[in-house]
């Protein structure tokens, strides 16, 4: 059985998630619903437990259905990508090509990628937003990187971390090919 407190907490949530999803401000919110600001804030922060009536109010204000506002969240699911299956977004003169196999939405972005660059490929990139870091791991063969003015040779198992707010580059400088997983997290995206 849920107790009250956990359910206040959830309808805090919902109500706040709601009405940001929206874009309105408490005052738009209050007015809509015809409750007081005070009413709408001790909601939103869990320290009210509201009547069956004031709930309809909201919910009618939201355009929600009463189940929609009290409803737990869902735990989320895997979002699983099976290997070769995620978007094949860049392929290089020589035949490598990277794919991006996870990733998370705004406003802090994180990106999971699989290269793989055959001899001779290189991929140039201009600078990404500022405080955008990058980690990369050599699963096989060689990359060489380019941050800014310094250059690295990397083997399988070396690892690196570098600012991707300046000019870089990775290629393979070997005959054979290499293969690395790279990710990318770009905080504040849309800010």
């Amino acid at each position: 059985m849920t107790s009250l407190q956990d359910m206040s907490q959830v309808i805090a949530s919902n109500v706040r998630a709601a009405r940001r999803d929206r874009g309105w401000t408490l005052d738009q919110m209050a007015a809509r619903s015809g409750l007081s600001r005070r009413v709408i804030v001790q909601i939103e922060q869990g320290q009210a437990n509201p009547n069956v009536a004031t709930l309809l109010r909201i919910s009618d204000a939201l355009g929600l259905g009463l189940p929609a506002l009290v409803a737990f969240p869902e735990p989320p699911r895997p979002n699983v990508v099976r290997a070769g299956q995620g978007p094949r977004l860049w392929e290089g003169a020589g035949g490598g090509h990277a794919h991006l196999v996870a990733g998370s939405g705004p406003p802090d972005v994180l990106e999971l990628w699989d290269w793989t660059l055959f001899p001779s490929d290189e991929h140039t990139s201009e600078p990404h937003t500022s405080g955008t870091v990058e980690h990369l791991l050599v699963i096989s063969g060689g990359v060489r990187l380019q941050v800014g003015e310094h250059e690295l040779r990397l083997d399988a198992g070396d690892a690196v971390s570098f600012s991707g707010d300046q000019p870089h580059a990775y290629a393979n400088p070997g005959d054979g090919p290499a293969r690395f997983t790279l990710s990318v997290y770009q905080p504040g995206v849309g800010a």
